[in-house]
């Protein structure tokens, strides 16, 4: 008798070594072997015939905003999470605001574990935050099994998480340094923000004149510098301008740890076409130009940027006003990001390895799951079942999110997720939902 408990087989499997036919056996919620297409199904298994829809391994997001608690109108762990799982996301990392508390202390930390213990249909882990104040609870959030820190470089949008100054990021980066751990940064420099013109009201290009590419250039380049100089290793988040990618490969070459992401937003959609008054649209840093667009994807081809992630940043409906310069900014993803990013990529020539690897492999990569993030013996059973070829329309009612609120309502995408299966768990199939299976994660020592 053979211990294997599940067979899947499609004609597409994405692996580390190709895509290719195959049967991935699965006991006891992890990946047992990767066999030949015709393999004979082990004798006590259940075989899940995909026919020549894609297996590919379950998405990890280390970039998202659950809000929960405390600002739970916004979001919350279960809304969340079901989105994930409906968009092929079986992991994903919570940012350490916008809820409150936000995850500054190991006491914050709890709290947040707490509510989101029972509401996960998906697997997650939590990034603390660098504020000014609390240096000394860095290394115990470390110790607690947070993934890495995050800090703002310029203002966050919430009083309860204050931006870090030069010497702040000095001093956060140096502890942080000590014991090898992760800072994650939004980068935008707060002097150059203030230097820019910033006028209210619908039009798109005020906005965006608001945040300069500058602001992000500046505040990259500063945190390279410090990194280089406290030999600490720093992650650069959600960039958007394309003038900084000179900085970051001229860094690497240097010696500095840097890994940098970008979102499906930037990759997808452009300045030119957003219309005047339509907030679903705002984030920080903005969405730019198209030739900016092309550029980051040149980027992801060459790997100077490592990862796509969602910053799935959502508010209720109300704060999305016409006002750009008031409205909440932020982008909610989760559901529709490998969607959205798979339409973009296979336009311009790329496949679904190269998809795998940035929103997967890498991702998991980052905050050390060796665990998660490809189709291999060994690994966490977790996989999205896609019919690549399959479109559909967004319709906003039919999004998980808590508020329906999307930049990307009404466009065709490629790309529909079957079914997402966690620890050979069948989670979500043709958008049916099983009660919560998630497991909250920690760094791993």
């Amino acid at each position: 008798m053979s211990d294997d408990e599940l067979v899947l087989r499609s004609t597409r499997v994405i692996t580390p070594e190709g895509t290719r036919p195959a049967a991935v056996a699965v006991s006891a919620g992890r990946i047992t072997g990767v066999l030949p297409y015709d393999a004979d199904v082990p004798s006590g298994a259940r075989l899940e015939d995909l026919g020549d829809d894609v297996l590919l391994p379950g998405l990890v997001d280390t970039h998202v905003h659950v809000n929960d608690p405390g600002r739970t109108e916004w979001e919350g762990f279960w809304t969340a999470t079901r989105a994930a799982a409906a968009g092929g996301i079986t992991t994903l990392v919570d940012m350490p605001l916008n809820s409150l508390p936000p995850t500054t202390t190991v006491d914050h930390l709890r709290t947040k574990q707490e509510t989101a213990a029972d509401k996960a249909h998906v697997d997650v882990g939590f990034w603390g935050g660098a504020l000014p104040d609390n240096t000394k609870d860095l290394r115990p959030l470390h110790d607690a099994g947070v993934f890495g820190f995050k800090a703002f470089l310029s203002p966050s949008g919430v009083d309860e998480f204050p931006h870090l100054d030069q010497d702040q990021l000095a001093r956060s980066l140096a502890e942080i340094a000590g014991f090898g751990g992760l800072l994650i940064v939004h980068a935008e420099d707060p002097h150059d923000l203030a230097a820019a013109p910033q006028r209210g009201g619908p039009k798109y290009a005020d906005f965006l004149a608001s945040r300069p590419r500058g602001a992000e250039n500046t505040a990259i380049a500063n945190l390279l510098a410090q990194a280089k100089r406290l030999h600490a290793r720093v992650h650069v988040l959600h960039l958007s301008s394309s003038d900084a990618l000179p900085l970051i490969a001229a860094a690497r070459a240097e010696g500095v740890r840097t890994t940098v992401e970008t979102c499906p937003h930037y990759l997808t959609l452009t300045a030119e076409e957003v219309p005047d008054g339509a907030s679903a649209f705002k984030c920080c840093p903005p969405i730019r130009e198209a030739a900016n667009r092309d550029l980051l994807w040149q980027a992801l081809a060459d790997g100077t940027i490592d990862c796509v992630v969602t910053d799935h940043s959502p508010s209720s409906a109300d704060l999305k006003t016409d006002d750009f310069a008031t409205a909440w900014g932020g982008i909610s993803g989760l559901q529709l990001s490998l969607a959205a990013v798979w339409t973009e990529a296979r336009r311009r020539g790329h496949g679904l390895e190269d998809v795998v690897r940035w929103m997967a492999s890498r991702t998991a990569e980052l905050v050390g799951l060796p665990q998660k993030g490809a189709i291999e013996a060994g690994r966490d059973a977790d996989f999205a079942v896609l019919a690549p070829d399959e479109t559909f329309t967004v319709d906003p009612a039919h999004l998980e999110h808590r508020n329906r609120v999307t930049a990307y309502a009404g466009r065709t995408l490629y790309g529909v997720v079957k079914s997402t299966w966690l620890r050979g768990e069948r989670i979500m199939a043709d958008g049916e939902f099983t009660e919560p299976r998630g497991r909250l994660l920690a760094r791993t020592p």
